[in-house]
């Protein structure tokens, strides 16, 4: 028999899946209380157990999105004295985090990164840890000095963003195919080679 306490747990998981979906599939203000508890197998009393309003679900799933997102983003590991191929391959292994962790929960990744007013946020403040290790890198002299780290770090988040709604939730490709293509266009460009 499953104890009180781990089945609360349980149910509050539940919740907050059954919730994800159906804001993903019907939005904010369409959504019920009564269409989550369905959803997840519960009743509606049951829902006011863990939750006083479906803004306290929606908010709890969109800051956990949020803090999960960033989380990542400053996991990134740069430093000095990296040659280029150690370079590319953390540029590969970051977007493929990145992408990782929006398609591990394309409903989450629909309500936090897409729906939700602080959806601009999240962006902005994965922006911002962008920004900032293309500084650093560029005060190493591994990237080149004369790219603008604030409008190179929002046209990865574009990309990012972009390439999750079109190729990653819908399955067209998977997390490794993307970051392997999304590195090879951010550090090597679109031109043929000189030679």
């Amino acid at each position: 028999m499953m104890r009180a306490g781990v089945r609360s747990r349980e149910s509050r998981r539940l919740l907050l899946e059954a919730g994800a979906e159906e804001f993903a599939q019907t939005g904010f203000y369409q959504t019920k209380v009564s269409s989550i508890a369905a959803r997840a197998g519960l009743t509606q009393p049951d829902f006011y157990i863990h939750f006083e309003s479906k803004e306290q679900l929606y908010e709890e799933l969109v800051e956990s999105f949020g803090t999960l997102v960033n989380d990542t983003v400053q996991s990134m590991k740069i430093g000095p004295d990296l040659s280029e191929a150690e370079i590319l391959r953390r540029g590969q292994v970051f977007l493929e985090a990145i992408f990782r962790v929006l398609s591990n929960n394309p409903a989450i990744t629909r309500v936090g990164f897409y729906q939700a007013t602080d959806s601009v946020r999240i962006k902005a403040e994965m922006a911002e840890h962008i920004k900032k290790h293309l500084l650093a890198a560029q005060r190493w002299g591994s990237c080149r000095e004369e790219l603008d780290p604030e409008l190179t770090a929002e046209c990865m988040i574009g990309l990012i963003e972009r390439l999750t709604l079109t190729k990653l939730l819908p399955g067209r490709e998977s997390p490794s195919v993307l970051a392997k293509q999304a590195r090879n266009l951010l550090y090597h460009g679109m031109l043929g080679s000189e030679e």
